[in-house]
């Protein structure tokens, strides 16, 4: 049976997933749910709604990390997360560093300046928005200017699941207009554009990017 994978990539979450199985190679459809909107099986699978959420065969999960666990483990190759100590653990911590801390700052963004307004039709909270790009958004910014090595990538030289769940919520506060200052912060203006540049990336932003922009002139 085909691996589902639930929830929308405007999402950070869900669009993290998703890369992680394009990049593994790993076949699934993806099914667009969100919070009670959602075929019953999405539900049993996220029983508090939320993204992304995944059913392959009978069994059934929810949370990004935990789903990329799963993937991870049942196609080990490419390997996306490394297996010597050291950079396990910071590829780790940069996921948590993506969710966490620019997911957090992002979600405000976003879902104040488009989720509320544009699909759920209700005013959002610009203060709080705006507050977010203005005092949590640069230190976000300047910690990955000083972070990110001359390689261009997290961990070990390559591509890995940091580099997935670190640039991801940045594609979706760009959705927003909150971007990296390219003058300012050159080296991780520089990183986030090459991880989103990645095909797994760009065919996700490229339909979000149209999607945003019809309900943003509707």
């Amino acid at each position: 049976m085909t691996i589902k994978i639930y929830g929308g990539t405007l999402s950070p979450f869900v669009r993290k997933t998703v890369v992680f199985a394009i990049e593994k190679g790993i076949d699934f459809e993806l099914v667009q749910a969100f919070g009670p909107m959602g075929p019953p099986e999405f539900k049993e699978a996220s029983p508090f709604g939320k993204i992304p959420a995944m059913t392959d065969g009978d069994f059934k999960l929810a949370d990004s990390t935990a789903i990329i666990t799963y993937l991870d483990a049942i196609k080990p190759e490419p390997n996306l997360v490394p297996t010597e100590a050291k950079a396990r653990a910071t590829t780790i911590w940069f996921e948590e560093f993506g969710d966490t801390i620019v997911g957090a700052c992002g979600g405000k963004v976003f879902f104040n300046r488009f989720v509320a307004p544009k699909l759920l039709g209700q005013p959002g909270d610009q203060a709080a928005a705006d507050e977010a790009e203005r005092v949590e958004f640069p230190k976000i910014a300047d910690y990955l200017e000083r972070t990110v090595p001359a390689a261009g990538y997290l961990v070990e030289d390559r591509f890995t699941l940091a580099d997935i769940a670190v640039a991801s919520p940045f594609a979706t506060m760009g959705h927003a207009r909150c971007q990296l200052n390219p003058t300012t912060h050159p080296k991780a203006f520089g990183y986030v554009e090459s991880i989103l540049a990645r095909p797994s990336f760009a065919r996700l932003l490229e339909q979000e990017r149209s999607f945003v922009a019809a309900r943003e002139s509707a």
